[in-house]
């Protein structure tokens, strides 16, 4: 994936490369350098300054030799770019002795991630490998994860040439990437996200999707990042300069980098936010409006868990077929068995139960109950025994092989919680006052000090549907993903700091099914700007699927 020369300048520009800098004082790195896309269009600024300065070719092998390393993996395109390299090289004046030294000094033909180099970095500039990890040997994978920390999940190989480029930089160094922009919001980024907010300011973003940045058609939505490192953790964090996908469409690059670089005044190009939050949290830099809404309801206020309020996820049995059926279908004992509500039974904002039931293998205390206690119960499993003795809980606990997949929360039933199903294409949350036990395609919310009515009222808004739009992975279909995760994120007052007459409009507000009202009153509580108001509601607006509120 070769990349254009425009946009090599552009990096190298934001990186401040420049020739009217001590470049040969300097040392630069580029760790995946392919036909020499960067490398080739870097050293002439590394010799212009060297020239400046008084250098020449006679001598240009004592002062450069430490000036450039650039590792390729590929023995064909590294010889294609070390022949071009030289070619440059003698044709500046040096002997074709010292144009070798100079590349055998310069090239390194080697994994990046596994090659050894000694010291450390002004400049990183490239555009690392894409590759997925299906495509990696499993040996050497198992050796990546074992040296990189950020090589998580399902992330692709330019996550771990992040972390070791962003290593290898001097205090006040800076690594300038044009790479895939997933690792900004995805899972997998969650790692190299917290790494950098940790010691790394990210100087430049430009949003390079819909660019013709490369040679070849892409799939990855590319961007290009611009880090420096600084001289300590504790290093105030200046705000990251941004150019959306918009501006890139519009604007050339070289407009776009004066931009960026404060050279020029071009209203409404370029947005700035400070991201001086240490967190994995994702980095909507394609969307600054939100993020500085984000960050500062994350600023202002604690986590719907730290406001007291507790996440969890309905009962899963691993033989719902043996586990569940209609209430009065289950042969068991009646204090073996629970009203059971599913997803399919919330409607239009109301629970309508449908009548099912689930066996409750558990005491009060949490602890499985002795079967012989209970005769029905103990016949009715024993004649499906090889189902439910077959599950993986059970071959874990063959003493226990009766058990449901999730342990029966004691209490849980009769406590009073919000329903949230998982699949959704809007927020949707059903007041239980405590006659349910919930399904696994159900979470649940209980509260130990918020009004679940008020709290309902805050969860059913444009702010709470945005939060979770934001983070959420979406299904097909767009349908958000209302998953414990992603609700634990959401921030919440602390009940104890609302007023009354607040308390009073949300608990009003919570029995209504006008959109409009309840965010007029939830906007209200955080304290939002018409701007913010406005941009929360769009962003909502976006994110539904399907007929509106309660579909």
């Amino acid at each position: 994936m070769f990349t254009r020369s425009k946009v090599v300048e552009a990096i190298l520009d934001l990186s401040e490369y420049r020739s009217d800098r001590p470049l040969h004082q300097m040392r630069l790195l580029e760790p995946s350098f392919g036909a020499g896309d960067f490398l080739l269009r870097a050293v002439p600024r590394l010799w212009a300054a060297f020239v400046r300065d008084g250098g020449s070719p006679a001598t240009a092998v004592v002062h450069l030799r430490n000036a450039i390393r650039a590792v390729e993996l590929h023995r064909e395109t590294f010889d294609l770019a070390r022949q071009r390299l030289f070619e440059d090289l003698t044709d500046w004046g040096l002997s074709a002795h010292d144009a070798d030294v100079l590349c055998a000094s310069w090239l390194i033909c080697d994994d990046f991630l596994l090659t050894r180099l000694d010291g450390q970095f002004d400049f990183v500039v490239g555009n690392p490998p894409y590759v997925r990890q299906e495509r990696i040997p499993s040996a050497l994978l198992h050796e990546y994860r074992r040296r990189f920390q950020t090589l998580y999940d399902r992330a692709d190989l330019y996550v771990p040439f992040f972390e070791r480029a962003l290593d290898l930089l001097k205090n006040d160094g800076v690594l300038g990437y044009i790479c895939a922009n997933r690792w900004l919001k995805n899972r997998y980024g969650g790692p190299l996200r917290e790494k950098i907010s940790n010691g790394y300011w990210l100087k430049y973003f430009m949003d390079m999707e819909g660019v013709d940045a490369f040679h070849s058609e892409v799939i990855a939505y590319p961007a290009i990042t611009v880090f420096q490192r600084l001289t300590s953790q504790h290093a105030a964090v200046q705000p990251t300069r941004a150019v959306g996908a918009r501006a890139t469409a519009t604007h050339s690059l070289p407009l776009l980098v004066d931009a960026l670089l404060g050279n020029t005044d071009v209203s409404g190009m370029v947005e700035e936010i400070r991201l001086d939050t240490a967190s994995a949290a994702p980095l909507l830099l394609d969307d600054i409006p939100r993020l500085v809404l984000l960050r500062r309801i994350e600023r202002d206020f604690p986590t719907l868990e730290q406001a007291a309020c507790k996440v969890g996820i309905g009962v899963a049995t691993g033989c719902d077929h043996v586990y569940i059926n209609d209430m009065d279908a289950l042969p068991v004992e009646p204090e073996r068995k629970l009203p059971l509500v599913m997803a399919r039974d919330l409607v239009a904002g109301e629970i309508r139960w449908g009548g099912k039931a689930v066996l409750n293998p558990f005491d009060e205390a949490g602890q499985l109950v002795p079967l012989e206690a209970f005769p029905r119960f103990m016949r009715y499993l024993q004649v499906h025994r090889d189902i439910v003795a077959g599950r993986n809980v059970a071959r874990r606990n063959p003493d226990g092989w009766y058990r449901t997949i999730d342990r029966i929360q004691p209490g849980l039933l009769q406590t009073p919680k919000l329903l949230v199903p998982d699949i959704k294409g809007e927020g949707v949350f059903v007041i239980d006052e405590g006659h349910y036990y919930p399904h696994h395609n159900l979470y649940f919310i209980t509260s130990s000090e918020w009004d679940l009515r008020a709290l309902q009222a805050v969860l059913s808004s444009s702010l709470t549907l945005m939060t979770v739009a934001t983070y959420c992975t979406r299904m097909s279909g767009g349908f958000l993903r209302f998953q414990a995760q992603y609700l634990r994120r959401i921030r919440l007052p602390y009940w104890r700091n609302i007023d009354e007459l607040m308390r009073c409009r949300l608990i009003a507000a919570h029995g209504t099914k006008n959109q409009s009202e309840i965010d007029a009153t939830v906007f209200d509580l955080y304290g939002l700007s018409t701007t913010e108001a406005q941009c929360a509601r769009e962003i909502a607006s976006a994110a539904r699927v399907g007929k509106g509120m309660y579909q």
